[in-house]
């Protein structure tokens, strides 16, 4: 079998090239870093919880080209419940959409056609971290998926893991940060 290997030079500039378009797609926060811990702002008010529950301000960048929505998800793997804690699910975000600012998770005026779907805590709306204390801290993963859909064909009331479940069906890229939260 025959060999064909490429100068290294040639050879690390495809290897950069595929990087640069594996990690065109972005999610940047001013409030959530990578790694980070959440601030108070984004912990949950009730449950033994005595956050603020503010969804944080969140921006996105480099989509894939056939983008025709997004949806976001913060979930929490971590939770002890054997299907981990969804926090917060937005969908049917218009493509032209690239940020959210901090706050609209609980206010609910969402970019028009966005829709938010049921949490974990049983409301259409962000829920802050808030995992039971003395566990180790949590993951908090704050998820942005480019969709190949305008819109997820979803009833009004439909679960959590039927949303996720046509997110992913339909998802040509996505880009996370992962924070942490503990008690």
């Amino acid at each position: 079998m025959r060999r064909f290997v490429l100068p290294f030079a040639v050879s690390s500039l495809l290897l950069l090239a595929v990087a640069v378009r594996a990690g065109a797609f972005a999610l940047t926060s001013p409030e959530v870093t990578e790694g980070a811990k959440l601030s108070p702002a984004q912990v949950f008010s009730g449950f033994g919880c005595s956050g603020q529950n503010v969804s944080p301000a969140l921006n996105w960048s480099g989509a894939p080209a056939g983008t025709k929505s997004f949806a976001l998800t913060v979930y929490d793997p971590d939770a002890p419940t054997g299907s981990g804690w969804w926090h917060w699910i937005v969908f049917d975000l218009p493509a032209e959409v690239s940020a959210l600012p901090r706050g609209i998770g609980r206010v609910a005026k969402l970019p028009a056609g966005a829709r938010q779907g049921r949490n974990d805590f049983g409301t259409g709306e962000f829920g802050g971290a808030c995992p039971p204390a003395g566990d180790k801290p949590h993951r908090y993963i704050f998820t942005i998926y480019a969709l190949k859909v305008d819109h997820l064909e979803l009833p009004p009331d439909a679960s959590a893991a039927l949303i996720g479940f046509k997110i992913n069906a339909n998802q040509i890229g996505k880009a996370s940060i992962t924070a942490r939260y503990g008690r």
